[in-house]
């Protein structure tokens, strides 16, 4: 008798902290939106050491903060959702991953939904479009460049895992040169002079030579004189989700009532923050 009694109470036990277990885990899933990025891509995002302008904690990682367009927007899309907002900073090629394992619910670090990533990853509707530009030192033979053809010989590089790494090869002569992890290592290529200039999108050339004053970046148009841009969604961001996700209805919701203007000003507000924020 003591014996099946014993089983009762130990089934009972179980039972309950298994009901407890998935009770909490189901509250704190509902409740919390974990979105990703590198914290390293001013004005996109970054990390600062206070929570100055609204930066919110960056998980795991005590005293560090995010900031930024994307911090702006995730803040904004948490809100809409009714739910907590959670940062993470993960390497760059580590982002898809984690959303497809479940580890993120977002992924707002200035990815763009190219064909290639839509095939593992749903993407929203788009939260900023851009356009291309190459970063170059003010002292350097290139300053005063205007189009392609001027950019030959050049030791041009990009980040790894991106398209701006694909299109290096239109400029007729590139000396095209390995691609980079992130800007924070092409800044420091650059700083060097090893490199004589990086593939950017403007928002973060002009955050990138607001913080480097021999920097300068050179802005090339979609035509015959710059990037041919073969699929726009190239130079669109937008908000990337596990395939199937049932947040993409509300997330469109929100971005879908973002004014242009509204955009715009929250990445000036962005770029303004940046300056003030030494690496």
């Amino acid at each position: 008798m003591k014996k099946f009694l014993s089983l009762i109470i130990a089934f009972a036990l179980t039972i309950s902290t298994a009901v407890l277990a998935t009770s909490c885990g189901n509250n704190t899933d509902e409740n919390v939106i974990k979105v990703g990025m590198e914290c390293g891509y001013k004005p996109y995002n970054w990390t600062q050491f206070d929570d100055s302008n609204g930066a919110v904690p960056i998980e795991g990682k005590p005293g560090q903060y995010a900031n930024g367009y994307d911090v702006i927007i995730s803040k904004n899309i948490a809100n809409s959702l009714g739910k907590t907002l959670k940062i993470y900073a993960y390497e760059w090629e580590s982002l898809i991953p984690a959303v497809e394992s479940g580890a993120l619910d977002f992924i707002i670090a200035g990815m763009s939904p190219t064909a290639e990533r839509k095939e593992i990853i749903d993407f929203s509707e788009a939260y900023y479009e851009s356009n291309l530009v190459i970063v170059v030192r003010k002292d350097g033979a290139y300053s005063s460049a205007t189009s392609h053809s001027d950019f030959s010989g050049a030791k041009i590089v990009a980040q790894s895992g991106t398209f701006h790494d694909e299109v290096v090869d239109q400029i007729n002569g590139v000396n095209h040169q390995a691609p980079m992890k992130d800007f924070s290592t092409m800044i420091v290529a650059l700083n060097s002079k090893t490199i004589d200039g990086y593939i950017a999108e403007e928002p973060g050339a002009i955050a990138d030579c607001k913080a480097n004053s021999d920097f300068t970046y050179i802005h090339l148009v979609n035509n015959d004189t710059g990037f041919t841009i073969t699929d726009p969604s190239n130079v669109t961001l937008a908000v990337g989700l596990k395939k199937n996700s049932s947040l993409l209805s509300g997330v469109n919701s929100y971005l879908n009532s973002l004014a242009t203007t509204v955009r715009a000003n929250y990445m000036q507000q962005a770029i303004d923050w940046a300056e003030a924020i030494a690496d």
